[in-house]
């Protein structure tokens, strides 16, 4: 089972260290292979993506990502940004569908921003649709204006668009994961003022004829934020496309207590995956020792379910996990009065040991 691991930039490498840590803790028969990805392979190739990485991942049964991003590259042309790895990396592996899983912790409920009886017992999954919308949509680009409000100023213009197979085999996944859960599916979109999300809508309905044992609602974007917060526990399984998921499953990360608790999977149609902490590369704690690496640590747990097989390895470090939240370590971000402080490097070593 190869594994291509590309820590990235900022606390990305302090954090995959952690989870190759756990990884290598299982003595399971897997091959890790690390390369640059981001800022630093800008740095030593001149590209955020270079062949050599892009040619691992491919080749490798999984990803193990770290973040990319630091502000010194902001003036770069955009696309030498070590943002466009993570997309890039996206698009050639086709990986369109993310799960990111938003669990809150008996023992962090206190951690979250929520009121306990709201967040108590959390445990919802969005899926979000990666490679379409108006993050990959064109055109795109900048202008001089020819018509609108202001004839002659520069604009910029992105598209949104997606096609009826894009939306068909999102609907496909969820409905699916749902099966497996509460049997409950909310589609996500702006139908209201939006053609893409009306053609999404349209097709979320016809997919969902096919499995008549799962219930399927809809929920305006807006509305479903503003659920988000209100009333978590009404959900079960979101889907949406990916700029909605994108901030909505930002949002959720925060229903946990941290987003430095938050994993995700993205997956192509032969379960081919990237997986990496939904948090970004934090460039400020960068160095610092602070950074959480339980939603790396639990990343991985998803590789070795989703991609490899590897069921009861994912339950022992889930199971890991939860104990050493149970003994009380925190990092600094779910730290609170009459818990033990730990570093990411402690942290890490907690989950080694209740491996054991």
């Amino acid at each position: 089972m190869k594994i291509a691991v590309l820590p990235g930039d900022g606390i990305g490498t302090e954090i995959v260290a952690e989870a190759v840590k756990v990884l290598n803790a299982l003595a399971l028969p897997l091959e890790m292979e690390t390369a640059l990805v981001g800022g630093v392979a800008y740095d030593a190739h001149g590209h955020p993506l270079p062949e050599a990485t892009l040619k691992l991942a491919k080749e490798a049964d999984a990803v193990l990502f770290g973040a990319v991003g630091d502000w010194k590259y902001d003036k770069l042309e955009r696309q030498f940004r070590p943002e466009q790895a993570i997309l890039g990396l996206r698009k050639n592996l086709g990986l369109f569908a993310n799960f990111r899983p938003a669990i809150c912790y008996e023992q962090l409920v206190g951690a979250s921003s929520l009121k306990p009886e709201l967040i108590a017992g959390l445990d919802i999954l969005i899926i979000r649709e990666l490679t379409g919308d108006i993050y990959f949509g064109q055109p795109r680009g900048r202008r001089i204006a020819t018509d609108g409000h202001f004839p002659g100023a520069e604009e910029a213009f992105d598209t949104m668009r997606y096609s009826r197979p894009e939306i068909e085999r999102i609907a496909h996944v969820a409905f699916q994961a749902a099966r497996k859960r509460s049997k409950r599916v909310t589609s996500v979109d702006k139908n209201n003022v939006l053609e893409t999300s009306q053609l999404w809508k349209d097709v979320m309905v016809e997919v969902g004829q096919q499995y008549p044992d799962v219930e399927l609602d809809h929920m305006l974007v807006d509305n479903a934020a503003m659920q988000l917060v209100k009333a978590p526990k009404k959900f079960d399984v979101l889907v949406t496309g990916n700029m909605f998921g994108d901030i909505l499953s930002d949002e959720a990360s925060m229903l946990t207590g941290s987003i430095g608790m938050l994993p995700s999977a993205s997956l192509n149609s032969s379960n081919q995956g990237l997986y990496e902490p939904s948090h970004g590369s934090a460039p400020d704690i960068a160095g610092k020792g602070i950074a959480n690496p339980l939603a790396t640590i639990l990343s991985a747990a998803m590789m070795l379910r989703f991609s490899l097989n590897q069921e009861a390895a994912a339950l022992r470090i889930e199971a890991a996990v939860k104990k050493v939240l149970e003994q009380g370590f925190r990092t600094a971000d779910i730290y609170s009065e009459g818990t033990t402080r730990a570093s990411t490097k402690e942290m890490g070593d907690a989950v080694v040991k209740a491996l054991a």
